[in-house]
């Protein structure tokens, strides 16, 4: 009864917060992802009772069908959905909270050839966004979010948002505006918004305004000194041409 009440879970899950899915028998029949789920199950249970070959081969056949790798050694919650789920990879030691949510071409992988915990650890309610690598025996906080293709390297605090190469922690006070637009949509998909504030995209910015600030101060004693009668033609042929609007479009 417990299994197939955690099936009914997993199918329940995917009718809510997939718009696509439309009635149980589409999701038991056509969703690789819940195919995984069930197949990860049985290979999960002979690895726990020593039968590792018989789960290895299980989980191998799995992969053939459903293009998602799972090791039968993971450890998987309950209301895990994996949308989509081609090139989605779980490593051995990888343990993933319930009501997490993984897209196609994740990696929840190891760093190291040594013995013991290797892959990553999810929390509870955490959304991996498409083809992102979580690496090593990190952390992810309950609530995390990770954007598209993001490789994540150290641990992310709870209800954080991570993108980029490595991946960097957004800042605060957007990361909540977007999580109150994302809960008045009631998911947010892809683990990413329109107005994410990547703090080197903030850097580049500041750097711009304050690039535009000091040209319009040379402007400024430029003028003063003509006024005084001093050439300065030979000062503004050499000056670069600078653009900080279009710089700054660019740059989002």
């Amino acid at each position: 009864m417990k299994l197939l009440k955690s099936i009914k879970e997993d199918m329940d899950v995917i009718l809510k917060l997939d718009p696509a899915a439309r009635t149980r028998w589409e999701v038991m029949t056509c969703y690789p992802g819940f195919h995984a789920r069930v197949i990860h199950r049985i290979s999960h249970g002979l690895w726990n009772a020593g039968f590792k070959w018989l789960a290895r081969f299980i989980s191998h056949f799995g992969r053939w069908l459903t293009g998602i790798e799972i090791h039968p050694g993971a450890t998987i919650g309950r209301r895990v959905f994996i949308d989509h789920g081609m090139g989605v990879v779980i490593g051995e030691t990888a343990e993933i909270g319930d009501d997490t949510t993984l897209y196609h071409g994740v990696t929840l992988g190891g760093t190291s050839l040594a013995g013991g915990k290797r892959h990553p650890t999810l929390g509870r309610g955490v959304i991996i966004g498409a083809g992102a690598k979580v690496l090593g025996p990190i952390t992810i906080g309950d609530g995390a979010k990770i954007g598209s293709n993001a490789v994540v390297v150290k641990n992310v605090p709870e209800g954080a948002t991570a993108v980029g190469i490595p991946a960097r922690i957004l800042d605060e006070s957007k990361s909540k505006m977007r999580e109150r637009k994302a809960a008045a949509m009631g998911f947010s998909a892809y683990a990413i918004g329109d107005d994410l504030n990547d703090p080197i995209t903030k850097a580049i910015h500041g750097l711009i305004d304050h690039s535009a600030s000091t040209d319009h101060r040379i402007e400024l004693i430029l003028r003063y000194l003509e006024n005084m009668g001093v050439q300065t033609e030979e000062a503004k042929a050499s000056a670069d041409a600078f653009d900080p609007k279009y710089l700054n479009k660019i740059v989002d």
